[in-house]
């Protein structure tokens, strides 16, 4: 198995792609003229209470706390911006319906960031219909070639990603990058595990000679998708 074949280099690629934060984020600044706590500065347990005793300052906060990270999140599984807004609108309806049910077993973050791939997966499947999918011809050894994402920057790589096929973006993310098992993927995009192996394989195939086409870009000055 290469370096890459497993997940795609979980420390190369989910350290650029799964943790980038969106340009969008809001840095919020206070004043404060006296020492008491404010959205801004509450830690996360006192913010998830200040919400859910009906704060909308605090859920203003908790907004736009995680907004930039989840919209990287959504712009990884969207082909366009306006795609991901909505995915990222929903989520966040989705977050704070049903934060009153948040267990606090795990970092908010992470609960949230799994909310967001639930949207882009509902997202998906209403659109699939709409999408016809050309399977091509990927040889199957090709995927366990080794290829280094050092190189590339994040921009670079999301362009590539937003650039693949639907489904094969949807298996890609799910795999390369949250971490889910081919079992998994199958279940949620229903479809068999064999094919989620199948269609991953392809979109690495389709990422290597993309970037064999930016490498060679970079040194001839010619570039094409």
């Amino acid at each position: 198995m290469s370096a890459l074949s497993a997940n795609f280099g979980a420390a190369g690629l989910r350290g650029l792609l799964a943790d980038s934060s969106y340009s969008r984020e809001t840095v919020t600044r206070t004043a404060p003229v006296r020492p008491i706590a404010t959205p801004a500065t509450l830690d996360e347990s006192a913010l998830l209470d200040a919400c859910l005793a009906g704060s909308r300052l605090a859920q203003k906060q908790l907004y736009e706390r995680f907004s930039g990270r989840m919209m990287a999140v959504c712009m990884r599984y969207a082909q366009t911006t306006f795609e991901a807004e909505d995915v990222l609108q929903e989520g966040f309806v989705t977050v704070f319906r049903n934060l009153p049910s948040f267990r606090r077993e795990c970092p908010l973050e992470f609960w949230i960031r799994r909310i967001m791939v639930n949207a882009a997966l509902r997202q998906h499947r209403r659109n699939a219909p709409l999408v016809a999918v050309s399977e091509g011809e990927y040889p199957e050894n090709l995927a366990d070639e080794e290829f280094t994402l050092a190189n590339y920057g994040y921009e670079e790589l999301l362009t590539m990603i937003q650039d693949l096929a639907p489904r094969y973006r949807m298996v890609f993310n799910l795999f390369a990058i949250e971490g889910y098992s081919h079992k998994e993927i199958g279940e949620l995009m229903q479809i068999s595990e064999g094919t989620s192996k199948s269609q991953y394989a392809r979109a690495r195939v389709i990422l290597k000679n993309k970037l064999e086409r930016l490498d060679a870009h970079r040194h001839n000055g010619t570039f094409s998708r």
